[in-house]
């Protein structure tokens, strides 16, 4: 089939001026003017000393907001800020349907057999109970050259095709009629399924929707993205804080200039699947300049908590977070990556609003946050999971709408058509078994087959979150049960995975802040609190929800908290137990906290378990900000100094691998001494070392090859340095790094690159990659002891050598900055 050329109707999108809208008031992760200027400068490390006075310093004169009037101004990619009269209750001039106003977004969903299923999601002007047109979605797989292209190269045009002309030469095309999900008189919500028949090579598909005209000029008539062969695994992009925070200085950081490198590598070899860790969208703007300004207002927390969420408060932010998806989801360069890598996505608390979850319980019961909490999950659903909303939201105007379930409010469905609900009849979908706490609705966690050898679980920590745990005992259950029931079948199949990514939100293998926690919680700072609640005294220390002081919400977030510890640690030994039953490698991806670093979990060395046997051995790849901006050296200096190694258990230990052996560039972002941490935007490549592949070399540095070398030793006791072959020369050299080698052996493992942004001032953004190798699992019961948790029980505190870095057993790990 070939598909037909279609007409274009292009506008310049006048949404590119300059926002006018910028953060005045206090938030978490609303930075201040005065570190908005200090952020926009060249950082010096070396100035930054990196202890707790320094970090004191940051909190109250640079992260929080001052009372002077802000000095700093805005780029022009920030997310829209809606004013609190922005809603709108319909459309002031009459719509035919058919301008694409967001998308199209492209959806991985499962792999059965050898068939790929996936989605794209539009979004229409206009709507309401009836659609007057359909659109119709042309989709066919295309002639592949040997040099296979993945994204579009310059300007507008994809993959040579012009805008005026989208023919495409294909075999076995089809057409996929659209489907409604959600149509209201402001937009139509399109799903098109996607069914495709995966071959023995590599394929190149193309899609292009007749009869519509996209508002956005750079929106190229047809997309196209790859599918593995089916004896191969998925090449993965790995990305978390797509967004700014509240008052940043946009251009500043050359917007999200990182998305040009991911076209950059797409076009190289391009990615199958686009895994988003949470916060794929920035909506903390809505307590700015938009609906909940004037709650955010109200002083008396009392009078904040018992604030009602009426039916104009819920319209009101309802248009909010559907305006500021649409422009989000439609700013370049990301918007041509949504149109042409297939995504799989989890939330974080700003796809609803900053810290959502992580605030004290009486707070998040109220209204506002309850009202907020499903009218963003709303739009979670439509664009990140192109699934059908609930027919309501959470409204104090309509009291069936306030406790879980399909209730129906007849002002929130006039002139309003929503499709019936299809979550539970999803397949890649684990859903909870009762509500959250929070959000009236049930967890969305999500396994699926990436390809030959690998598969993926994505676990929804935000639902089910307050502020003691991050998910119900009974959804781990159904997670484990459902893990052990896919793992089962593939083995009893005879194609067993040898890989589990395990995508969460936060990291999990991460640096104690748990003193931070005790100062901010302890009972010398009531005073404080009182005097702030009472005169102001304390400034914006303290945030304007709960009282809190600030940062302690964040804090809290982490599974490394020591609220969540009991649940984090059987969470990890529950993990061991499926490596150890299906001899499976899981790896773990985190981000949120805008560093790059990568965590480890091994067995006690004094096991002696190399790391390719080794059940226990799992690394955390921590990328993150993508768009967003980083800390300061001082606090990514200061978190590498308590990089200590931690014991899980007596038989587990953890701790951060030196893979940072020179800054990006030429640039100095840290301190010398820290190998760890890497406060600069980033994004994770993440590709198998197939069995199928011809080549052969180490899985160390790059200009080696099998049996040039010795075998080295690896006793693990510093903890910071490399543990197995695939660790050594981590960084630059390794080649994981290098675009030549990277995934070009052969024995099953997993090559994984941290590409970190040079220069926040190039709009081209280009980066830096640090690589690794990380074995497949070849589990023996067995052969080795499998623990000494009966042998030495105090080797928590005593036993184990001092490897703190900065001590002897640790000084060895690095030598100086290239």
């Amino acid at each position: 089939m070939t598909s037909q050329p279609h007409e274009h109707d292009l506008e310049v999108p006048g949404d590119e001026r300059p926002n006018p809208y910028r953060s005045e008031s206090r938030w978490r992760h609303q930075e201040s003017t005065a570190f908005a200027r200090h952020a926009g400068q060249a950082r010096d490390p070396h100035t930054a000393s990196a202890n707790t006075q320094d970090l004191t310093n940051f909190l109250n004169s640079t992260r929080v907001e001052s009372d002077r009037p802000p000095t700093g101004g805005t780029g022009n990619f920030t997310p829209i800020v809606i004013g609190p009269d922005g809603a709108t209750d319909g459309v002031g001039a009459v719509s035919d349907g058919k301008e694409v106003v967001c998308g199209p977004l492209l959806n991985y969903r499962r792999q059965e057999g050898n068939v790929w299923y996936g989605s794209v999601l539009i979004v229409t002007k206009g709507g309401g109970k009836t659609q007057s047109f359909q659109p119709t979605l042309h989709i066919g797989r295309v002639e592949v050259a040997d040099q296979q292209q993945g994204l579009v190269g310059e300007g507008a045009a994809a993959n040579g095709v012009s805008q005026g002309n989208g023919a495409v030469e294909s075999r076995h095309g089809a057409e996929v009629q659209g489907n409604c999900l959600y149509s209201d008189p402001r937009n139509t919500f399109w799903q098109f399924h996607l069914r495709c028949d995966m071959l023995d090579t590599e394929t190149k598909w193309a899609y292009s929707i007749s009869d519509v005209r996209y508002k956005s000029s750079t929106q190229p008539v047809t997309n196209y993205f790859f599918i593995p062969a089916t004896t191969e695994s998925m090449r993965i992009m790995f990305h978390s804080c797509n967004g700014f925070s509240v008052g940043t200085d946009e251009e500043a950081w050359s917007g999200p200039a990182l998305w040009n490198d991911v076209l950059r590598r797409h076009a190289e070899a391009p990615f199958h699947v686009m895994l988003g860790g949470g916060d794929q969208i920035y909506n903390d703007g809505i307590r700015v300049n938009g609906p909940l300004r004037q709650w955010t207002d109200i002083g008396n927390p009392k009078k904040r908590r018992e604030y009602p969420f009426p039916e104009k408060l819920r319209a009101e932010c309802d248009d909010y977070y559907l305006q500021n998806y649409i422009r989000w989801y439609s700013t370049e360069p990301f918007a041509q990556a949504n149109g042409q890598i297939a995504q799989l996505n989890i939330w974080d608390d700003h796809d609803i609003i900053d810290g959502f979850g992580s605030y004290v319980n009486e707070f998040m019961k109220c209204d506002v946050f309850r009202g907020i909490g499903g009218t963003a999950h709303k739009y979670y659903m439509l664009f990140q999971h192109h699934l059908a909303p609930p027919t309501s939201t959470y409204t104090t105007s309509a009291p069936q709408t306030m406790e879980a379930g399909d209730a129906v409010d007849n002002a929130q469905v006039k002139d309003t058509f929503v499709a019936p609900a299809t979550l539970q009849n999803e397949p890649g979908y684990i859903i909870g078994s009762r509500p959250g706490p929070y959000v009236a609705e049930h967890s969305m966690n999500m396994f699926s087959r990436l390809g030959a050898r690998m598969a993926f679980l994505g676990i929804d920590a935000r639902t089910e979150r307050t502020r003691h745990q991050v998910n119900y005992p009974e959804t781990y259950d159904l997670i484990f049960q459902r893990v052990r029931d896919e793992l089962g079948a593939a083995a009893q199949a005879g194609n067993p995975y040898k890989h589990l990514i395990l995508l969460l939100g936060i990291p999990i293998a991460y640096p104690r802040l748990t003193w931070l926690e005790n100062v901010f919680s302890s009972p010398l700072i009531a005073p404080i609190k009182f005097l702030n609640r009472r005169f102001g005294f304390g400034g914006g220390v303290f945030n304007h929800f709960d009282g809190s002081v600030d940062l302690l919400d964040d804090l809290d977030d982490h599974y490394t908290a020591r609220t969540h510890k009991k649940e984090r640690n059987m969470f990890i030994e529950r993990l061991q137990t499926i490596c150890s039953e299906f001899s499976i490698r899981i790896t773990i991806l985190g981000g949120d906290v805008h560093l790059a670093a990568l965590g480890r979990f091994y067995s006690n060395p004094d096991l002696h378990i190399p790391a390719d046997q080794d059940h226990r051995y799992m690394v955390n790849v921590v990328s993150s900000a993508i768009v967003n901006k980083p800390p300061p050296a001082a606090i990514a200096n200061l978190l590498a100094k308590r990089n200590k190694i931690h014991h899980l258990n007596p038989d587990t230990d953890e701790t951060l691998l030196s893979l940072f052996n020179k800054d990006p560039g030429n640039s100095n972002k840290t301190a010398n001494s820290n190998h760890v941490t890497m406060p600069s935007r980033n994004y994770a490549i993440i590709t198998e070392n197939s069995p199928n592949n011809h080549a052969a070399v180490t899985n160390g540095s790059a200009h080696a090859t099998n049996g040039e070398t010795a075998e080295p030793q690896f006793d693990g006791k510093d903890g910071h340095s490399f543990l197995h072959k695939g660790e050594l020369s981590a960084g630059t050299q390794h080649k994981a790094a290098a675009p030549a080698t990277h995934g070009k052996n052969n024995d099953g493992s997993l090559d994984c690159v941290i590409r970190v942004e040079i220069d926040q001032h190039d709009k081209d953004g280009h980066t830096e990659p640090y690589g690794l190798t990380i074995p497949a699992l070849n589990y023996e019961p067995g052969k080795y002891t499998e623990t000494l948790a009966h042998h030495r029980p105090h080797l928590h505190s005593s036993s184990r050598p001092n490897t703190r870095p900065g001590t002897a057993s640790a000084a060895s790990q690095h030598t100086n900055r290239q």
